[in-house]
């Protein structure tokens, strides 16, 4: 675990893998809690102790918490809200079906954190390892056999250093290969209400992305996003009804740095009530 000297130990990052280049050796880096990938020459790393970790880890798992407990909080009060509407002092039993997740990941370490918080959320989901590069090519296929409601496209990015202007794709790390990922998917389903598809990690191409078909994107102020912004993001979406549109202000405060960091269009909801309770 380290941080760059050169930029005030801002991120925490972990060693991904050492190159030897022209000037020297440096280090791949991927963030540890945000989706943030970056290269720094081995000089200009400062390893972490122990104590800072855990002061970080326990930072981060703690801001998470509040999140998930307002989540379930939210999903009660739209329980009890479902059974005054059984009217008759409840005489109809609903259940619920909420939206299905494919989440496609580009780091294994955060695939079994997003598959963790999916699961304390009761989100029904299939979470995936896909480098980003590779996953253009693997979604259709996980598409036709999971066939979810929401797919989610993630993994890590950045803008190349020293880039100015945004509006080029190649000048982002990753962007490329989920914005391809994202027109694969909507050729297996072009609607956007039929197939919701969040896409992006750190500083990704926002504006590309949604033109190519994604519902919600990071990043439109091209800053960091953290590993489960996209997780609360597809759990509000899997349990607000399909006959709501998703309120966007409220939606995309559950990134932890809001409207700057996540962005989206007006998308309805996929949970859906049923009648009567399955009895075996």
């Amino acid at each position: 675990m380290v941080v760059r000297k050169s930029y005030k130990g801002d991120v925490l990052f972990r060693v991904a893998e050492i190159v030897k280049g022209e000037e020297g050796e440096f280090a791949l880096l991927k963030g540890v809690f945000i989706r943030l990938c970056a290269s720094a020459p081995l000089s200009d790393l400062e390893k972490k102790g122990v104590a800072e970790i855990i002061r970080q880890q326990s930072a981060f798992k703690k801001k998470k918490q509040q999140y998930i407990r307002v989540a379930l909080s939210r999903q009660g009060r739209l329980r009890e809200y479902n059974l005054q509407r059984g009217g008759r002092k409840g005489k109809y039993d609903f259940f619920e079906l909420p939206g299905r997740v494919l989440h496609l990941d580009g780091d294994p370490q955060y695939c079994e954190l997003c598959l963790k918080t999916y699961l304390r959320l009761g989100v029904p989901c299939r979470v995936l390892h896909v480098p980003e590069q590779e996953q253009p090519e693997a979604v259709r296929g996980y598409l036709q056999e999971s066939m979810p409601d929401i797919l989610v496209l993630t993994g890590h990015d950045a803008v190349k250093k020293g880039v100015r202007d945004y509006r080029k794709t190649d000048y982002y790390r990753n962007s490329q290969f989920f914005l391809a990922a994202v027109r694969r998917a909507r050729e297996v389903e072009p609607d956007r209400d039929n197939l919701i598809i969040i896409a992006g990690g750190c500083q990704s191409h926002y504006e590309a992305l949604i033109e190519a078909g994604a519902n919600f994107a990071s990043a439109p102020e091209r800053v960091m996003i953290d590993v489960l912004d996209p997780v609360f993001i597809a759990e509000r979406l899997a349990f607000t009804s399909i006959y709501e549109k998703v309120h966007l202000p409220d939606l995309l405060e559950q990134a932890a740095l809001g409207v700057q960091s996540m962005g989206g269009i007006q998308t309805k909801g996929k949970l859906r009530l049923g009648l009567p309770r399955p009895r075996y």
